[in-house]
C-alpha cells in the first residue's frame, strides 16, 4: 500500500507538480504569505523584514507564478504592471496541512 502511494504521488501530474513546487527555494514562504494575506510584494517584504527573514522580489515573483499555475492562488491586477495573489481555496487546503506539518514536528 505504501509503494503504491509513493508511486502515485511521484507519477500523477498534479501532485508530482505540488511536490516540485514545494521543493523550490521559498515555495513554503510564499504558500504561508498568501495564508497571511500578504500576496502582495509591499506586503510579502516587509513581513519577512520584520521577522529578519529574507526573500527577493525575483523569487516572489516567480514562486507566485507557479503557485498560481497550479490553481494554488490567483492574481489581481493593480494596474498594467502589477499585480498582488490571493490564495484559492485548494491553496488554503494546502497550507493548512503545511501548518498541521509543522505543528507535528514540534510535537
Amino acid at each position: 500500500m505504501t509503494e503504491e502511494k509513493v508511486k502515485h504521488i511521484l507519477t500523477n501530474e498534479r501532485l508530482s507538480a505540488i511536490k516540485a513546487l514545494l521543493e523550490k527555494d521559498h515555495a513554503i514562504d510564499c504558500i504561508l504569505l498568501l495564508h497571511l494575506e500578504k500576496g502582495r510584494w509591499k506586503n510579502a517584504k516587509g513581513f519577512m523584514r520584520e521577522n529578519n527573514l529574507t526573500l527577493s522580489d525575483g523569487t516572489f515573483r516567480a514562486r507566485m507564478m507557479e503557485i498560481e499555475d497550479l490553481g494554488l492562488a490567483k492574481s489581481v491586477p493593480i494596474d498594467p504592471l502589477k499585480k498582488y495573489y490571493v490564495i484559492t481555496e485548494f491553496g488554503a487546503s494546502i497550507a493548512k496541512l503545511l501548518l498541521e506539518l509543522f505543528d507535528k514536528l514540534e510535537d
